[in-house]
């Protein structure tokens, strides 16, 4: 079995909010993938969908996102997920909106969603899937930034249209590998690559 953690913060009051980058990934997975409810528990509720020859759960911690690792230990408690059959799904800021950013692995970056998460595994050696949503003026302004909306019309079809690609580099994903995903989806929505001359 594989696993995708989006990470967001649950409630009417965050579903339009920057911050929810990952639940907005998994919502539009389930609905791809005709993805059925699982058994839930208190610290997340969860999906199940058949991906080619794989099992992938779809998971949405409703611990807000500061407790995402709680949902996590919960999880692997019943599944004995192994880190390498993660993906965890979370918006960043220090991304424009429309950027993807998938690694194998690496650091927090500061994200407390992905502090938690690496709290309940061994280390930081687990597949990650940045969605940018763009740069709050200064740090002071960084929690207000990404638990508001978006600016415009504009800002808002350009995170929508990284939501659906987000989805598609997690079927990559699955399919083919990380590296695969990497390869193909680490690139902004709307700009072309520069050709060398």
């Amino acid at each position: 079995m594989r696993a995708v953690f989006g990470l967001g913060n649950p409630g009417p009051r965050y579903a339009d909010t920057r911050h929810n980058a990952g639940f907005r990934v998994v919502e539009t997975l389930c609905g791809r993938w005709r993805a059925v409810p699982d058994a839930g528990a208190p610290t997340y509720r969860a999906w199940i969908a058949r991906r080619g020859e794989v099992d992938v759960a779809l998971v949405m911690p409703v611990t807000f996102m500061n407790g995402s690792g709680e949902a996590l230990e919960a999880w692997r408690a019943l599944h004995g997920l192994e880190p390498e059959e993660l993906l965890v799904v979370v918006d960043d800021v220090y991304l424009p909106v429309g950027t993807l950013r998938l690694r194998a692995e690496g650091s927090s970056g500061g994200h407390r969603g992905l502090e938690s998460i690496e709290q309940a595994l061994p280390g930081p050696g687990y597949p990650r899937l940045r969605v940018g949503v763009g740069a709050a003026a200064g740090a002071a302004e960084l929690r207000e930034h990404v638990l508001e909306g978006f600016a415009d019309d504009a800002e808002r079809e350009t995170f929508e249209a990284a939501v659906r690609r987000a989805a598609e580099a997690v079927e990559c994903w699955v399919d083919e590998g990380i590296l695969a995903a990497m390869n193909r989806f680490n690139r902004t929505i709307g700009v072309e690559e520069e050709k060398p001359s």
